[in-house]
């Protein structure tokens, strides 16, 4: 009875009066992550297209970017741009200000693993491309960016999850998001413990699923399944085409 009596205390929060709470941090989280990720993904194109340049003009300002936004903390780009950038008469709200700064940040990772998948390819490709006639924009779409997509999964799906668990640090600006909320339920039962663990929980119960479900999509890309429906016709049709010569 000594051994189970702590543990009971520890959970005596009325977690059916914070539902609705925990909810609607949770769907914050959620859009915090996408929004973020979208950007950070197309940001981290760009820089690593500029950082492939020969031209160094071009080359330079990117891998600037680079090594500063992944030497700089997550923290503290939060901090300039929602508590530093109104002192210069830049303000942004508490959402575009979050996910602003998970854009900086993320892209700089992603910008570095879109570069090596990139790099990654064997020039081969793009010269066979280009004696088939296909022009530059048409080789990088259709030849090169499908095979560094696949490369470039694995660190990818690492980033997203990461991300997801980083929109906790928006706490700190008041964000409304999971931790937010937490937080605030904590102050309202000061029962810190009890409800960390049960966001900590929440965290994992969101993580990890989504964590095997891109673990599934890389592993089924890398067998050469086609996602696309147009892939998948014109799969049969060569299939049907093989059968009907043989």
């Amino acid at each position: 009875m000594s051994f189970w009596q702590p543990l009971a205390q520890l959970f005596q929060v009325p977690w059916g009066d914070y539902a609705g709470n925990l909810g609607e941090g949770l769907l914050r989280t959620l859009a915090y992550t996408l929004a973020s990720f979208i950007g950070a993904a197309i940001l981290g194109l760009v820089l690593a297209l500029m950082r492939l340049n020969r031209v160094r003009i071009v080359r330079l300002p990117a891998t600037l970017y680079t090594e500063v936004f992944k030497n700089v903390p997550l923290l503290a780009i939060i901090f300039v741009t929602y508590f530093g950038l109104p002192s210069v008469g830049i303000r942004f709200s508490v959402f575009v200000a979050g996910v602003l700064s998970l854009v900086l940040f993320y892209a700089a990772y992603l910008s570095e693993i879109f570069r090596a998948a990139i790099a990654g390819i064997h020039p081969g490709q793009n010269e066979a491309a280009h004696a088939l006639g296909l022009g530059r924009v048409k080789t990088f779409g259709h030849v090169i960016l499908p095979q560094a997509f696949r490369l470039a999964l694995p660190g990818t799906n690492t980033m997203f999850v990461d991300l997801l668990k980083s929109t906790s640090l928006l706490v700190t600006i008041s964000a409304a998001e999971l931790m937010t909320r937490a937080q605030l339920i904590a102050s309202e039962t000061f029962r810190s413990l009890e409800v960390y663990l049960v966001i900590a929980a929440l965290y994992f119960a969101v993580c990890y699923p989504v964590s095997q479900c891109l673990l599934w999509l890389e592993r089924t890309i890398h067998a050469g399944v086609p996602l696309s429906l147009g892939r998948r016709r014109r799969l049969r049709l060569a299939r049907a085409l093989i059968q009907a010569g043989s």
